[in-house]
């Protein structure tokens, strides 16, 4: 699978909870075997690793093996997709109150 053409939607991975805790255990650390991020979890190993395979499709988490072990590791590339998507609102806020802030002051005067 290309990064550049991922399986999944990007807000469609990160919109549950426990993904959004993997992203940040990963961005955290450099790599991290499965074990260790199960033990953050109140859930079993299957299902964290079903977790871990939707940030995979969405091309988050990349892994590799290490003897029997996987290991995974954050890329965070495709989060600048929400980057640019939280920033463009964010403007557009911005904007939005400054006008606001304005008539609300020509309307004291």
């Amino acid at each position: 699978m290309s990064e550049n053409n991922p399986l999944r939607d990007t807000f469609d991975a990160i919109a549950d909870p426990t993904r959004r805790q993997l992203i940040r255990l990963l961005a955290e650390a450099e790599e991290l075997p499965l074990h260790e991020l199960t033990v953050q979890f109140q859930m079993g190993r299957t299902a964290v690793s079903k977790h871990l395979t939707i940030l995979k499709e969405a091309g988050l988490v990349l892994d590799r093996k290490v003897g029997r072990e996987t290991r995974f590791r954050l890329n965070a590339e495709p989060l600048r997709e929400i980057q640019n998507w939280v920033s463009f609102y964010s403007k557009f806020w911005n904007t939005n109150l400054i006008r606001l802030q304005h008539l609300l002051e020509e309307e004291e005067e």
